[in-house]
């Protein structure tokens, strides 16, 4: 393997989704686009298939596709965390309890407040995106941030 390409996710609704990871996540809009026909069918090993594709990029590059399917329909699971298969994606952020605060603002459900780990490396927060998938947020510490953080509470 040479590196990770993308990370996709299925989506109920395009345009809710883009809300959360373009405008309030600060992600880019790559690549926009709809496929159908005995290509994509062949791929994903489904008839019929429409699908929307959005891909997003991070400031680093990295890329998340988001898929919203025409045809077949997608059926919508409810996860827990420790569900086995794909758990979360985590993003980097410079100051966690900003991030928090506006995403909390605009409606998004945080599974608890911002927290450090016990090694004090890193502040973390989860959340989900508008169909429940489960993001991560992480702030790296070093020993000045934590000071000062701990200096204003």
């Amino acid at each position: 393997m040479k590196q990770i390409r993308h990370t996709g996710i299925v989506v109920s609704s395009l345009e809710d989704s883009l809300v959360f990871y373009r405008d309030l996540l600060g992600l880019s809009i790559h690549k926009d686009n709809t496929e159908k026909g005995s290509y994509i069918d062949k791929v994903l090993g489904l008839s019929g298939v429409e699908v929307r594709t959005v891909k997003l990029k991070s400031g680093d590059g990295n890329l998340i596709e988001l898929l919203q399917y025409n045809s077949p329909k997608s059926q919508k699971a409810t996860r827990k965390i420790n569900d086995i298969g794909y758990s979360h994606i985590a993003f980097s952020v410079d100051d966690i309890e900003k991030s928090y605060a506006e995403l909390k603002s605009n409606g998004v459900v945080f599974n608890g407040a911002p927290c450090v780990s016990p090694d004090a490396y890193a502040k973390v927060a989860f959340c989900r995106d508008p169909d429940g998938n489960f993001i991560e947020l992480v702030e790296q510490l070093n020993d000045d941030t934590l000071d000062k953080r701990e200096n204003k509470s």
